[in-house]
């Protein structure tokens, strides 16, 4: 570690409590060549109160049961992200789940697939705010220390339950600072001339489930964006980086309910619903709802993807969103269950961004 635990809490402290504009933890801990986890770790253990306004508390690893047991402590608000794009919640993680270390959380609003295997710190934090007001919330991050999920407690959160929660969670060691491990990274894609892309453009025609699109994927040995470029253009046509704004201001005034996932490699978290106020600030593409907020670089926007996959239910369409990194930002599906057509309205729209409509995607 570049800076000891002692000045990495001090210069929180300082960031933290500027008047004007309080610096946000991951900008602090790139200013401090630090990860967020490494940050959030140096305020464990004991130290004096007016070093840092933040105390965190490390928790085990026991993650799957901890997501399991947050029913009891009812309204949250569940916050996801990547490096360009953040993604808010507020709702009950209900109906909570996991098989061969996949989480489920199917709690209505709060819609999570959880990949444990990348978990690797948490902790509960407590943070005393300019105002004086104490935010709590649990924080998770994976071997590298990047952010995989908080959870932050709402006015309506039962804070007793989260009080006994925590002191099931907490871990024995509370000694300051982290231990890192290696980031998560892609598979290299292995060249076009090498991929049978007849094979796999069978493949791609003959799936009857957008989730068998991952399996393919791995089975040709091929990158996201490489499986897009490499498709049939009937399946995936490249857009405008501007089309996520067209698309989200365009669904808010024509009422048109759509699905939003963002995640990172530990995490995909999900809205489903209308978006009704669309707001740009800077760079940023905002939905400023109540329950829901998206924040989304517009500028880390390095190419966009209208993509089309076949399913039992008929073809299921999206808007994809990458980075000049080919790491995708965000997805845009059209509210839609299992077992249901896809929506005439949402095909429609996105159809409207790309310049011609095949037939095969005629609603």
């Amino acid at each position: 570690m570049q800076a000891s635990f002692e000045s990495i809490r001090q210069a929180f402290a300082s960031a933290r409590q500027q008047a004007d504009k309080p610096a946000r933890h991951r900008d602090i801990a790139a200013r401090l060549a630090v990860s967020e986890g490494e940050l959030i770790a140096a305020h464990c253990g004991r130290f004096a109160p007016d070093e840092s306004p933040l105390q965190a508390r490390r928790l085990r690893a026991e993650w799957s049961l901890l997501i399991e047991s947050l029913e009891p402590l009812g309204e949250l608000l569940a916050l996801t992200r990547n490096e360009s794009c953040v993604h808010e919640k507020v709702g009950v993680y209900a109906n909570a789940s996991t098989q061969h270390g996949v989480g489920l959380v199917l709690g209505g609003a709060i819609d999570l697939r959880v990949f444990y295997s990348q978990w690797a710190h948490g902790f509960t934090i407590a943070e005393r705010l300019a105002d004086g007001a104490v935010q709590r919330s649990l924080q998770f991050f994976d071997p590298a220390g990047q952010a995989v999920h908080k959870i932050f407690l709402r006015p309506g959160t039962n804070v007793a339950a989260f009080e006994s929660l925590v002191e099931l969670f907490l871990a024995d060691d509370q000694q300051p600072g982290i231990e890192l491990g290696q980031a998560w990274s892609d598979a290299a894609e292995k060249p076009d001339s090498e991929v049978d892309v007849k094979a796999f453009r069978e493949a791609w025609a003959s799936m009857r489930d957008t989730h068998e699109f991952f399996g393919m994927l791995k089975r040709f040995g091929v990158s996201r964006t490489q499986a897009l470029r490499l498709a049939d253009p009937g399946f995936a046509q490249p857009l405008a980086a501007a089309s996520a704004q067209e698309l989200l201001s365009r669904a808010a005034q024509e009422a048109v309910p759509i699905m939003c996932f963002v995640g990172n490699p530990g995490m995909i978290q999900i809205h489903s619903g209308a978006v009704k106020r669309v707001a740009v600030m800077g760079p940023w593409l905002n939905v400023l709802d109540s329950g829901f907020n998206l924040h989304l670089r517009e500028d880390h926007i390095a190419s966009a993807w209208a993509v089309r996959k076949p399913t039992s239910d008929g073809l299921v369409c999206s808007l994809e969103l990458f980075d000049d990194r080919q790491q995708l930002i965000a997805q845009f599906f059209g509210e839609r269950k299992p077992g249901q057509a896809e929506r005439c309205d949402w095909r429609e729209l996105l159809e409207s961004l790309t310049d011609t409509a095949p037939s095969e995607a005629a609603c």
